[in-house]
């Protein structure tokens, strides 16, 4: 983990069997430690747990997770209203929103995503692609 002022978290994980599950635990004690209200963490873990998922399908890693903190500091030019939160993947094709069935197993990961963010996207890099999402704290 990289830490940067205390306003930024960032993992690499392998796309390897268990990866999910560390990313999961990771972003859960970085939100913890930062204080940050408990359904705001579980609402981040699940969707970090479903884009993690998600890039482990097409890819041979490393996935990248970053979490930048809100900043209310008065500097309205800086400020970050809610928990941004990326997930990257070397793989530069943007993932596609579909519509899963009652008896698919897959699919309904940027469903969530799309419902439970304020915003989300995806944005190419000069490797990869990245997926946010951005989370409205209570207050």
């Amino acid at each position: 983990m990289t830490d940067t002022e205390g306003d930024r978290a960032e993992w690499s994980f392998p796309a390897v069997p268990g990866a999910v599950r560390t990313a999961r635990h990771a972003v859960h004690d970085a939100l913890r430690d930062w204080g940050l209200d408990s359904a705001v963490g579980d609402e981040a873990v699940l969707l970090v747990s479903e884009l993690v998922t998600n890039s482990m399908r097409y890819t041979p890693g490393p996935i990248g997770v970053r979490l930048l903190r809100p900043r209310p500091d008065g500097d309205h030019s800086s400020a970050r209203p809610g928990l941004l939160v990326e997930v990257s993947d070397p793989v530069p094709d943007a993932p596609t929103e579909r519509t899963a069935g009652p008896e698919d197993e897959s699919g309904r990961g940027l469903q969530l995503v799309a419902c439970a963010a304020r915003r989300w996207g995806t944005r190419r890099g000069k490797s990869g692609k990245t997926v946010w999402f951005e989370l409205a704290l209570p207050g």
